[in-house]
């Protein structure tokens, strides 16, 4: 099941997710300052805003700031975009999806990687899944 409106999300709304799950918590102010090429701040608070409403992220007050969160943990949140990543590009294959990671990277993996991929193959095999 993908993540209620994991598809509604703006270029900078996911721009903000990625900052606020990079970072754990963050102000507003740190938020405009680690998204590319920034909107003005008053848009990142209005996005803020919009992503709290959405149920995104939340607030906590501290020292007469407000300090913003995700609300879903970022390995459920992974897990989602995973499925709907696999649903949308690679009609539900796993096998589709990791034969296109190894792929694009295959330059990159190192024989460690390999052995790490390889053993975690072999995990999901006696595990049945």
């Amino acid at each position: 099941m993908v993540l209620k409106e994991q598809q509604k999300l703006s270029r900078r709304e996911r721009q903000i997710m990625d900052v606020l799950y990079r970072l754990g918590k963050a102000t507003a102010a740190e938020v405009h300052g680690a998204i590319p090429d920034p909107p003005s701040y008053s848009a990142v608070r209005a996005m803020l805003r919009v992503l709290e409403e959405k149920q995104h992220i939340r607030h906590e007050a501290q020292d007469l700031r407000y300090v913003f969160m995700p609300v879903i943990p970022r390995e459920k949140a992974r897990r989602s975009a995973v499925r709907h990543l696999l649903e949308t590009f690679f009609e539900g294959s796993p096998e589709q999806a990791v034969a296109t990671l190894l792929d694009v990277s295959a330059r990159e993996l190192s024989a460690e990687d390999l052995d790490r991929l390889a053993a975690l193959v072999e995990k999901a095999k006696k595990e049945g899944r």
